[in-house]
């Protein structure tokens, strides 16, 4: 993904934002939410080709049209968190990450629940 960027114009000049820092924004974002334990790394062959052609971080998806963002997380939630609790906090952060961090407005944050995670020796 490299080549893609976001190009805002200004006054003072244009800005360019790669896709991979706002995937990279968004798994950060996410990854700090209680509950979300851990980023799918196994969605099945067309739906990972898709996101390995779309985003460097797996797990995140990343769509941009006229300066709007939608973002597609793929995660798994921590056994015993509420996943709509943990869903919700998730789409809050990644939206609100997304934009005071790169001041692109955010369309949508979609996620998926791949899975759930154990702790180890449980």
């Amino acid at each position: 993904m490299g080549e893609n960027y976001v190009t805002r114009v200004e006054a003072q000049g244009s800005v360019s934002i790669a896709e991979d820092v706002i995937a990279t924004i968004a798994y950060e974002a996410a990854r700090s939410v209680d509950g979300v334990g851990g980023f799918s790394t196994s969605l099945g062959g067309k739906i990972a080709d898709r996101l390995s052609e779309r985003a460097s971080v797996r797990g995140v998806k990343v769509f941009v049209e006229d300066n709007e963002v939608s973002i597609d997380l793929f995660f798994l939630v921590q056994y015993g968190a509420v996943i709509l609790d943990v869903t919700k906090a998730v789409q809050e952060t990644v939206a609100s990450s997304m934009e005071a961090i790169t001041g692109l407005r955010v369309k949508q944050v979609n996620v998926t629940v791949c899975g759930v995670a154990f702790e180890k020796g449980k």
